[in-house]
């Protein structure tokens, strides 16, 4: 006769094959996203590099100071007469005496068939254009000097020459272009020897 009995315990059961074990089912990986790819690859840790610290670059210290601008358009004629108005004078007084004439209260004295004015002068003119531009010009230069530590600088060259003259409208004339150079240095104390020379 066959045994009809079930079996009591579960590891008989499990032998007979009545107890159906459950399989565990592996989770199949879920496809990332551009999005998340792109985090993932933004929290990589990247080495670090090392800056490099900058080397300070040493000024070479100038006992002068320039200023050369070209075409400008101011009369030649005018210009260099205010070369040699200002030419050895201190920026700031040469600044203050082309403020006076810009006002006509100083003449910049001229050559030439020109009017005579009042004061030491003889012949002279106000013009105030170019006057108005070589102020701009002082200004910058004075910015030079400070910037070269310069402490008591004066107009040592003031050169004006004509520059390029483009023809105005239809060729009918030509305009007026300038080209300007100034140079500072600082000013040069000399001592009197007892007979009165200079060293």
């Amino acid at each position: 006769m066959a045994n009809t009995e079930k079996p009591s315990t579960k590891a008989e059961q499990k032998k007979a094959g009545n107890i159906k074990v459950p399989t565990q089912k592996i989770a199949a990986p879920i496809p990332k996203s551009k999005v998340d790819i792109k985090k993932s690859e933004s929290k990589k840790i990247e080495p670090t590099k090392e800056k490099k610290k900058a080397v300070p670059v040493k000024k070479i210290k100038r006992n002068f100071a320039t200023i050369n601008v070209s075409n400008l358009p101011i009369s030649t004629k005018y210009s260099m007469a205010i070369c040699k108005f200002i030419k050895g004078k201190k920026i700031k007084q040469a600044i203050a005496e082309l403020e006076l004439v810009c006002i006509k209260k100083k003449a910049v004295p001229m050559k030439g068939e020109i009017p005579h004015r009042k004061g030491k002068i003889m012949s002279g003119r106000f013009p105030k254009n170019a006057s108005e531009r070589f102020i701009i010009l002082l200004n910058s230069l004075i910015a030079n000097a400070n910037e070269n530590q310069m402490n008591n600088p004066i107009i040592k060259e003031a050169v004006s020459n004509i520059g390029e003259r483009p023809f105005g409208r239809f060729g009918r004339w030509r305009k007026k272009r300038t080209h300007v150079y100034l140079k500072a240095t600082e000013k040069i104390k000399f001592k009197k020897n007892k007979k009165g020379a200079k060293k």
